[in-house]
């Protein structure tokens, strides 16, 4: 299809590019372009009449020219990357795709994307979900993991579709396999609390940062993004407004939160302030102590002579720190599922814990939580029977039987 764009000139005449894909050629992009000039005093609603006309002719001139040539899938997913991708994707999510990539352009790179079908993907969809397909561990793709891919794959068809390319996306037909569905890993109470007592001998910073962590429930990216701006020490209010990042292609970087509903403001106790406060009195006397060799920031969390937190500092460290007290090490997301946990057993409602994990909406905190919430609904019964006793009479026994 035909695209036009208004020009005007340094004479301030008005002209009109007209550009037309002719489809590819040894995997460029083939486009043919022309420049058409109205007279004067056509009116706008002339201009814009015979400007469809020319449109219509010169599109029909450039593909009766040869056959229009099917693209690639690759082809059409490097436009992507550059006509999409790299202008409205995250940078996470931006490099997430780019990783996906070699392995699906390996299955379907060089296929024309008119002919990627629902079996070939479905195939390829299962083969990742066989053992072995995790290169690493030798076993399979975890289904979130093949989502993602599915995802990816989906995402370049979607763009050939509104390209006109092909006529619809088959991936909307395509079954994730659902694999082994894993438990979450959720400390209990005891081991919080033997965790959260171990940590009195643990360096402040990571003392901290794990206190608030299991205080707030915030995602490790939220947690290494906070700086001191965003604590009200008075109202002991914490806000989360950024998350820091990091991929292999840009290293560490400041990044948005993850939804808008991940914007959001935190009531902390008066044990976690106390312990940012000591925090940023000890950041204060190392500049001083080191000098030169302190590395300046506004972060809460920075690295023994300042600067930015590595994303994998915590992970490490408290992974050293589970074996040294001898508990699970669960990773830094249970502390998360620790606190949704927490809240649901203690009878807040789901709007009320989707706002405190700054998730997109209540839905997606039933989809994550959802037995969490069935076993704390399945208390209201008992505690109902202690509220009020029923006395079923003889009588009425009878008649339910009968």
């Amino acid at each position: 299809m035909a695209s036009t764009r208004k020009r005007i000139g340094k004479d301030g005449k008005i002209s009109y590019l007209i550009r037309v894909s002719v489809g590819y050629e040894n995997g460029k992009h083939i486009e043919r372009t022309m420049t058409w000039k109205p007279e004067e005093g056509m009116t706008k609603w002339e201009i814009k009449k015979e400007l469809e006309k020319r449109a219509i002719k010169f599109e029909d001139e450039c593909l009766a020219e040869k056959p229009r040539l099917i693209p690639t899938f690759k082809d059409v997913g490097d436009e992507w990357f550059e006509e999409y991708a790299k202008l409205n994707l995250k940078i996470t999510t931006l490099d997430k795709a780019y990783d996906h990539s070699a392995r699906v352009y390996e299955e379907f790179g060089d296929t024309s994307i008119d002919k990627i079908g629902i079996k070939q993907i479905q195939l390829f969809v299962n083969s990742l979900a066989k053992p072995g397909a995790n290169k690493k561990t030798g076993r399979a793709l975890a289904p979130k993991t093949i989502k993602n891919y599915l995802g990816f794959i989906s995402d370049i068809l979607s763009y050939a579709v509104k390209m006109e390319m092909i006529h619809d996306n088959p991936c909307h037909k395509v079954t994730v396999p659902k694999g082994e569905q894993k438990e979450k890993q959720i400390y209990s109470q005891e081991e919080m609390v033997k965790l959260l007592y171990g940590l009195n001998k643990a360096p402040l910073r990571y003392k901290t940062f794990f206190y608030l962590l299991s205080f707030g429930g915030l995602r490790k990216s939220e947690m290494l993004g906070l700086e001191w701006r965003d604590v009200d020490f008075d109202k002991r209010i914490i806000c989360v407004n950024r998350a820091s990042n990091h991929t292999t292609r840009h290293g560490t970087y400041t990044d948005t939160t993850k939804t808008k509903g991940s914007r959001r403001s935190i009531k902390v106790n008066k044990a976690v302030i106390d312990l940012l406060i000591q925090l940023k009195n000890e950041q204060k006397e190392k500049a001083e102590t080191y000098g030169s060799k302190w590395i300046p920031t506004d972060r809460i969390f920075t690295t023994e002579f300042g600067g930015v937190m590595g994303n994998a500092a915590p992970y490490d460290w408290l992974k050293k720190f589970c074996k040294k007290i001898e508990i699970p090490f669960y990773g830094i997301h249970s502390f998360r599922h620790f606190v949704a946990s927490a809240l649901i057993n203690g009878g807040l409602d789901v709007t009320t814990v989707s706002r405190t994990l700054g998730h997109s909406n209540p839905t997606t905190t039933l989809n994550i939580y959802s037995h969490l919430f069935q076993k704390a609904q399945e208390k209201v019964a008992e505690v109902m029977d202690n509220v009020i006793s029923f006395d079923v009479k003889t009588e009425d026994a009878k008649t339910h039987n009968k």
